[in-house]
């Protein structure tokens, strides 16, 4: 389904988002929370995609791993505003809680963070400035490529009961947490309300 960035996709994905119902924040002492953004942007066809960045590989934790822009939310931060400053601060881009169009579950990682996936429409996206102490490479991912059958799979490994999903890009696997919450969108965009809080990651990304 073809998906152009315009202001009919907006409303339609801001719908979605809208007419999905988050599981409740029971809270989780133990674990640090977190936002990343699901920046959704136009692709150089002029479709609707979403920003991936590579991790920069002098980063101390998940170095050079595939991720969605975020990071810890700071004291008295919602989680909204915390994936805002981090789309500033890893991408350079300024958007406002006006162009939040939702948030889907928490998803809470093996190195300890409950992470709060924020949907933002990007409109002015076009001075993307990569920081390159964060970020060491940003990529436009069409929505298309998520929506097709073959996008994800799962597979077991003998370190859990709990199946491990992979986002298949291009020659490119990605894993849970981004993997994720990336399927978690693809869902809402159908109109499926689908949990993930039970889909596994990969060992090295434990720590």
């Amino acid at each position: 389904m073809a998906r152009p960035f315009d202001d009919a996709t907006r409303r339609n994905i801001a719908e979605l988002c809208a007419g999905f119902t988050r599981l409740p924040d029971e809270g989780a002492p133990l674990l640090k929370r977190a936002a990343v953004a699901i920046a959704l942007a136009g692709t150089e066809a002029g479709e609707t995609g979403f920003l991936l960045t590579r991790r920069a590989a002098s980063l101390r934790a998940h170095s050079a791993q595939w991720a969605l822009p975020g990071g810890r939310c700071d004291e008295g931060e919602t989680q909204a505003q915390a994936a805002l400053r981090e789309l500033h601060e890893e991408l350079g881009l300024r958007l406002e809680e006006a162009d939040v169009l939702g948030l889907l579950d928490d998803y809470p990682t093996r190195s300890g963070y409950l992470i709060t996936p924020v949907v933002v429409w990007a409109q002015d996206e076009g001075a993307i400035v990569p920081n390159p102490a964060e970020v060491a490479a940003v990529h436009r991912i069409s929505l298309g490529a998520i929506e097709h059958r073959e996008a994800f799979d799962f597979i077991a490994i003998p370190e859990s009961t709990r199946r491990v999903i992979r986002f298949h890009w291009e020659d490119r696997l990605i894993h849970a947490p981004t993997a994720a919450m990336i399927y978690q969108f693809r869902e809402v965009l159908g109109g499926r309300p689908t949990r993930v809080d039970d889909l596994e990651q990969p060992v090295f990304a434990w720590k």
